[in-house]
């Protein structure tokens, strides 16, 4: 069974960890608060003890994890830190004198037994289970917000990658058969997507009607790659070692590559709620995912707190029937959201709407009035040079127009009743609170790395906001605790 591996190794230098540990060292009082037997259940199914040696204690390799994040450290510091530090022991429940894991262990151990569990939303209600148990008031308003994580890869253009890829096959070509230069079709002059496109295209048909070379496995390989970059090209924008990144922004002038993790944070400080996205998506659609999800913990909620991002239609209708109030100021963009037909949104960050393919619009809405029987209209520009050159225009675009605009219709009439609340005191004093979740942002990012992704992939950034949350409430709970004494 594996519980147990979780037998403390007997050893006569034990008594070196209350000599040197003090009782208010954070990791004593996590090791005191937390009983991390919830983890076995959760990791039995992907757990083997039974093939080769004894496996290494799953509840140890787990707070492997919480250390990094703990000390913002990497694999190996982390290992090699556990080496020699006796508090890191203690917390591992490690003998003084036990070696050390070999840091690729930790690897495995994300990739292979924590894939298949919701580790996020297990650690979140964990950690609320502990404050309840401890009677923490966590109030009835939670504060709602977005951070983001930039991805430890860079995102390169569509023209780019396939510049790249190409480059690559026929340097792998060259070496087999350096007169096959001479059968490929003439470079694009003036680096354009669809000239780039027609040259790879033409590229692969040469060596495909070539099988001598085509044949040979290193050129092989690079051939398949090119052409499935190729239909990629046609629906993606821009490429990355990281496959689920994608661009989000943060201002009209300010973008990043990665992802973002929308939080639901309690009067107290606690995050109660997550759920964690590429960085294109939209703030406001994940309001009623925290929601439910911090009712899952037990708590009661009777207001929510955002910035303009909630305010859209959806979500007012959804607090009306949830019965909360919802401090989120209007914006007569936001509020409207997006067309039925379409998939641009609005980036409340930038103040300007995004298309399909991550491009923001020049303008951040220019009115079109009209007759008082007709509703005025908001009209946004693209440029169209990048409209033309987009792998995604089909649909979007037509071809030979001058201009690429989006419109919507300003219906304020169905925000009334929210207009009238935005503008009472109680409104006011409600969103002064907002501040407390822009804190708890800047504690991820600073003091635990969540400012970059340390790995690729949403499972691996749902992993490292899962440790990253759970020590954020570990610490803050403990304070609280302490504060009651």
């Amino acid at each position: 069974m594996l519980s147990k591996q979780e037998e403390l190794v007997l050893s006569p230098y034990y008594d070196l960890y209350n000599l040197v540990v003090p009782k208010d060292n954070i990791l004593r009082q996590t090791k005191e608060l937390v009983d991390f037997s919830f983890i076995l259940d959760e990791l039995k199914n992907n757990y083997s003890i039974d093939n080769g040696r004894n496996a290494i204690p799953p509840i140890r390799m787990f707070k492997y994890l919480l250390l990094k994040v703990f000390y913002n450290l990497s694999d190996v510091d982390v290992v090699e830190r556990s080496r020699y530090d006796l508090s890191f022991k203690y917390f591992l429940d490690m003998a003084p004198e036990e070696s050390v894991i070999d840091p690729s262990s930790l690897t495995k151990f994300r990739r292979l037994c924590i894939k298949d569990i919701k580790l996020l939303d297990l650690l979140i209600e964990k950690t609320v289970e502990i404050a309840l148990k401890h009677n923490l008031f966590l109030g009835k308003s939670i504060i709602l917000d977005a951070t983001h994580s930039s991805s430890r890869y860079n995102s390169k253009p569509a023209t780019q990658y396939l510049q790249e890829l190409s480059k690559k096959l026929r340097k792998t070509i060259y070496q087999f058969d350096e007169k096959m230069k001479e059968k490929f079709p003439s470079k694009p002059v003036d680096g354009g997507y669809q000239e780039e496109l027609t040259y790879t295209e033409q590229l692969v048909s040469v060596i495909e009607n070539s099988p001598q070379i085509a044949k040979v496995p290193s050129v092989k390989e690079k051939l398949n790659v090119l052409k499935e970059a190729v239909e990629d090209s046609k629906h993606n924008t821009h490429f990355s070692t990281d496959p689920d990144a994608r661009v989000g922004h943060k201002s009209e002038d300010y973008s990043f590559h990665g992802y973002k993790t929308h939080l639901a944070l309690s009067e107290e400080r606690i995050i109660t709620a997550a759920v964690i996205t590429s960085g294109e998506k939209s703030d406001g659609e994940y309001l009623p995912d925290l929601i439910e999800k911090t009712k899952r913990t037990g708590l009661k909620i009777n207001t929510v707190i955002g910035d303009t991002a909630y305010s859209r239609k959806d979500n007012l209708i959804y607090a009306k029937k949830e019965k909360f109030k919802l401090v989120s100021k209007l914006h007569p963009v936001i509020t409207n959201g997006t067309r039925k037909d379409d998939h641009f949104i609005y980036n409340k960050d930038a103040g300007r709407y995004m298309c399909p393919a991550g491009h923001l619009s020049k303008n951040s809405g220019q009115l079109k009035k009209r007759d008082k029987n007709r509703n005025t209209r908001i009209k946004f520009y693209w440029d169209i040079k990048k409209c033309k050159e987009c792998p995604i225009r089909e649909g979007c675009y037509t071809e030979g127009a001058k201009t690429k605009s989006y419109s919507l219709t300003i219906k304020s009439k169905e925000h009334s009743e929210h207009e009238t609340f935005q503008h009472t005191e109680e409104f006011k004093e409600l969103a002064r609170s907002r501040y407390k979740i822009e804190a708890k942002n800047s504690e991820l990012k600073n003091r635990h790395g969540y400012n970059k992704a340390i790995a690729a992939g949403l499972l691996g950034m749902h992993i490292q906001g899962a440790t990253s949350i759970f020590a954020v409430n570990i610490k803050r709970i403990i304070k609280l605790i302490n504060e009651k004494e």
